[in-house]
């Protein structure tokens, strides 16, 4: 177990092995806010994330994305600005297991807490990415310990959560990876217009989606369009719209009991057995395989 001196993360890992106890990603008694737990090692595998902030008091996870690997540990904390799809390992056994904690990024509030640090109207910077490893501060910590505190009574979560939970952006705000939040509330940057679109694919997967419209939408050129949504994704538009079909497919497969047909379907493919061919490309086992295998491991 990867694990770092101090009251403060001593206190954050006691904390989260008694209130994280199941496998994955579990809500917690406050809306947006999930609990992470691993008990064993997962290899490198396809993973989508919404928008979040999330920190560990053990384990390790790896997101591989377009060439880079950006670590999660006890040192150091993500911020995924945009939904994104990338590929994820996970360190973690029986002993030693992860824990950890998400926090949903909420774009209200973060309009709102940046209006109160007068950087509401800041001009924009570089195109940031849509994930970046940050070194965690004894601040974020401290917010984080006090978040999970609160968690442990409902009453306390639906009073005093909402504010840590500000506080914790607001952290995030000042810290190592600000600008990529500050990119995604400022009006005239690149990114929100590409959160947008973003968005928009994963809202409208199972449409006919046209690259040029989207670009449209997003008041770009084509190639600007293409530039800022690798630069923030780290892949093209039409990859990234592939990738979100076949999770959601993978979803219906395993919650819903769909077929590999229905599926392909569903998220708005013509050819099931081009479906079938991705899907295996993606996720390394056939459509109906994958899906036995998900609904074994969670009976």
């Amino acid at each position: 177990m990867t694990e770092l001196p101090g009251s403060g993360r001593q206190r954050l890992l006691a904390l989260l092995a008694d209130q994280a106890t199941r496998e994955g990603f579990s809500p917690a008694p406050l809306a947006g806010v999930r609990y992470v737990r691993a008990t064993h090692d997962y290899p490198r595998a396809p993973a989508l994330y919404d928008p979040c902030i999330m920190l560990l008091a053990s384990g390790r996870k790896r997101a591989h994305l377009g060439g880079a690997v950006h670590v999660l540990d006890p040192g150091h904390y993500w911020v995924v600005s945009v939904p994104l799809p990338f590929a994820c390992e996970t360190e973690a056994s029986p002993e030693a297991p992860l824990l950890g904690l998400s926090v949903d990024v909420d774009g209200a509030m973060l309009g709102e807490l940046l209006l109160g640090m007068d950087e509401g109207g800041q001009a924009p910077g570089p195109i940031p990415a849509g994930m970046c490893a940050t070194p965690l501060s004894d601040a974020l910590v401290d917010a984080a310990v006090r978040l999970l505190d609160c968690l442990a009574s409902p009453l306390d979560a639906r009073i005093l959560g909402p504010g840590i939970v500000r506080e914790i952006v607001y952290r995030v705000l000042r810290g190592g990876q600000g600008a990529a939040l500050r990119a995604l509330a400022a009006q005239n940057g690149h990114l929100r217009p590409i959160a947008r679109a973003l968005k928009r694919i994963q809202t409208a997967f199972d449409t006919n989606l046209d690259v040029e419209v989207l670009a449209r939408e997003a008041h770009m050129g084509l190639s600007t369009f293409h530039h800022a949504f690798r630069a923030v994704t780290a892949t093209s538009p039409l990859q990234y719209l592939k990738t979100v079909r076949l999770h959601q497919a993978r979803r219906l497969l395993a919650e819903a009991g769909a077929t590999a047909g229905e599926a392909a379907v569903r998220v708005g493919y013509a050819s099931t057995s081009q479906f079938s061919r991705e899907y295996k490309r993606l996720f390394g086992l056939p459509p109906s395989e994958d899906a036995q295998r998900l609904r074994t491991a969670e009976g």
